[in-house]
């Protein structure tokens, strides 16, 4: 079932909402409809052996690069034959989607390969971090250090260290750990100056440690240098002059072309009260909470509200009828199926789902099923058009225009 997380903004603003209604099951896969008139993920039967369900992952949305060997899976594999042994069974309780089985077997399948695996110690990390299990993530990261060869090597594991100190840091409320976090991008820059993602996340944890010009510099060597992130790029400007943003729960930056040839994404937002809809075609509450998705985006027409749907429908041409056979006018984009990029930003297991944002861009709500969110859109537009009159009027030249003094 799906996992409800709650975040609260401590300040006012113009508000941005966020509706997902999400295909979260993939014919392949199945789908159960539980009593709650949602959609949740069903998992196939365990591989081999008995062992109880768990509950699906959030998805991970700030791995970073792969290092070492990772773009090859023969490669670092373990060579001792029981370690082998268990490396498969890791692979096959991972295919299965028994994450917390698989794991537990890569890293006993390390620990019986001498603990030079680093295949199981790859795997066994970006699992970890599907299941939000940080203080693993840091275990592993740790014993991957010895492994890393080169300097780009040992760059990639000190920001996958330092990523997950910081996330552990925030999620734990330790400012011991988000130090360690700062050591380690800085340990990782130093050993790849050309390591980009690694200056904004060091902003971040800088920020959270209130070392704000410290941060700022980091923001602003970030977009100097950086030319492969450029989702970052906005976030990264907006932190430069909002420092206090870098502190916020943010919601996931993300980029995306919709229906209409339109290139949005969550910081151009920003300003605005913005419904996006996770759905799908054949997802029948999705489709059942279609008249009210409608009543909204007309009720709220002319007022600073934006309606986003995001549909993760494979099928784009029965997508495209479906939109328009429905008169769905507000804006459309298609992630395309179960591992759609927005969808996994957001981590959305089940459908439909409402986030509720800021205008600043901070997650305020999460919601599951069919929620009230007429009265609390209202206030959020309140909001808006209070903090849009707010902003300060242009400042009028003292000079008559085409005086020329």
């Amino acid at each position: 079932m799906f996992r409800i997380h709650r975040f609260a903004t401590k300040k006012p603003g113009i508000a941005v909402m966020v509706l997902f209604a999400l295909t979260c099951v993939l014919p392949a896969r199945g789908a159960m409809q539980s009593d709650s008139g949602v959609v949740d993920l069903v998992k196939p039967d365990p591989p081999k052996q008995d062992q109880p369900r768990q509950d699906q992952p959030k998805p991970d949305a700030t791995q970073a690069a792969s290092p070492k060997s990772d773009a090859s899976a023969d490669d670092g594999k373990p060579t001792d034959p029981k370690a082998l042994k268990t490396y498969a069974a890791a692979i096959d309780w991972e295919k299965h989607k028994f994450y917390n089985e698989a794991l537990e077997s890569f890293r006993k399948a390390n620990k019986q390969d001498g603990g030079q695996c680093w295949q199981c110690l790859r795997r066994a990390y970006n699992l970890a971090l599907k299941l939000d299990a940080y203080k693993d993530a840091v275990e592993i990261a740790r014993e991957m250090l010895p492994l890393a060869e080169t300097d780009n090597d040992k760059a990639q594991v000190h920001f996958r260290l330092a990523t997950c100190l910081q996330e552990q840091g925030i999620k734990e409320k330790k400012d011991q750990k988000l130090q360690e976090s700062s050591d380690e991008f800085k340990t990782a820059l130093q050993l790849d100056p050309k390591l980009g993602r690694a200056r904004f996340h060091w902003g971040v944890t800088l920020a959270r440690l209130h070392q704000d010009d410290a941060a700022r510099a980091q923001f602003s060597a970030f977009l100097d240098e950086d030319r492969k992130n450029p989702t970052l790029h906005e976030r990264a400007e907006r932190f430069v002059d909002r420092i206090d943003l870098a502190r916020a729960a943010m919601a996931p930056a993300f980029m995306a072309t919709t229906l209409d040839g339109q290139h949005i994404s969550m910081d151009s937002l920003a300003g605005k009260v913005v419904l996006i809809d996770f759905w799908a075609t054949w997802c029948g509450p999705c489709v059942a909470a279609l008249p009210h998705m409608q009543h909204i985006a007309h009720k709220f027409d002319g007022q600073p509200l934006v309606v986003l749907s995001i549909s993760l429908d494979n099928d784009e041409a029965k997508w495209k009828d479906f939109v328009d056979k429905n008169k769905m006018t507000w804006l459309q984009v298609r992630d395309g199926g179960n591992n759609g990029k927005v969808s996994k930003e957001f981590g959305v297991t089940a459908i439909p789902a409402t986030f509720s944002i800021d205008a600043d861009g901070v997650l305020e709500d999460q919601h599951v099923g069919d929620a009230d969110i007429e009265a609390k859109l209202k206030k959020m537009i309140a909001r808006a058009v209070e903090m849009s009159n707010r902003k300060p009027a242009p400042v009028a030249s003292d000079q008559p225009a085409g005086s020329g003094n």
